[in-house]
């Protein structure tokens, strides 16, 4: 039997198109965003026994980022904490998270690939 302390899931660089954004233009027309989420994960009984059940299905955490990616902000701090929340809330035995999302080509007057919020939290109520 391997016995480890965590899995680590991720989401990595999943594309949303989303209406995030101070100006009148970005939420009238919107802009692309790149989203990566990492989740530790203190249960590995799924190594063994191969169990969905047993583990956080990325397609759920899928799910869960797009519905918060299809509310409108302003701000991707507040964007990333609905985010974080709502994986909180629907995997509360999580040992952290980190979120980033990439807003792709901001309209900021510079040539820039992207600009990001991240974040990283850690469950206080789990002990090692």
């Amino acid at each position: 039997m391997l016995t480890c302390d965590e899995i680590v899931i991720s989401l990595s660089a999943v594309r949303f198109h989303a209406f995030h954004g101070v100006t009148a233009q970005e939420q009238q027309v919107g802009a692309d965003f790149l989203v990566d989420l990492t989740l530790g994960w203190p249960h590995t009984s799924a190594i063994e026994s191969d169990e969905l059940e047993d583990t956080v299905s990325y397609a759920d955490l899928f799910r869960l980022v797009k519905r918060e990616m299809a509310v409108p902000s302003r701000l991707l701090e507040h964007v990333v904490g609905r985010i974080a929340k709502a994986v909180i809330h629907d995997y509360p035995d999580y040992k952290w998270l980190r979120l980033k999302i990439t807003k792709q080509n901001p309209p900021m007057g510079a040539d820039c690939q992207g600009a990001s919020v991240e974040i990283v939290c850690k469950n206080q109520n789990h002990h090692e």
